[in-house]
């Protein structure tokens, strides 16, 4: 059974279940009892070498990989930049976490230099990369305009070649 989140209804204090992945997806979850909208807040998923092709290569969504490393002061000041983005971005994009340190074969597969850098990637390739500390506004501005290219691309394709297959 997939993941669950129990959400509390601010207005009429009721215990709600949803399924994360439906959230993820972009559903607006309501409270069952008063439909009042229920707020939700997500962590990026942490990911290893082990897991990586599983939950951002195979991903529906693009994927903002957060490669870094608990001695790196920039990325634990990143870290609360990840959760906000994790939140606020949740069903247009999945934020995943990366420790350098413990997963090297898929750091230096994506060659990476020096931390903290996020990677997107969308359909298990990178379409975008940033390096270095960045503010949480500079990091949602691209997301959006990669995301609104991908949505205004694949609305100019002909329809045989948008289905799937």
């Amino acid at each position: 059974m997939s993941d669950e989140l129990m959400l509390r209804c601010s207005s009429c204090s009721a215990l709600n279940r949803v399924p994360q992945e439906k959230c993820e997806l972009g559903l607006k979850p309501v409270c069952g009892r008063c439909k009042t909208p229920l707020k939700v807040k997500y962590k990026p998923e942490t990911v290893t070498d082990a897991t990586f092709a599983a939950k951002v290569e195979q991903s529906p969504l693009p994927v903002v990989v957060d490669m870094w490393a608990p001695w790196c002061g920039p990325c634990r000041a990143m870290a609360s930049v990840i959760d906000e983005l994790a939140t606020s971005m949740a069903g247009r994009v999945r934020m995943a976490k990366l420790n350098v340190d413990e997963n090297p074969r898929t750091a230096a597969r994506f060659n990476i230099a020096s931390i903290p850098t996020l990677l997107v990637l969308k359909n298990g390739r990178e379409i975008d990369r940033f390096e270095g500390l960045q503010s949480q506004e500079a990091i949602a501005q691209r997301l959006g305009q990669l995301i609104e290219r991908d949505a205004d691309y694949r609305e100019s394709r002909p329809a045989e070649e948008t289905s799937p297959r």
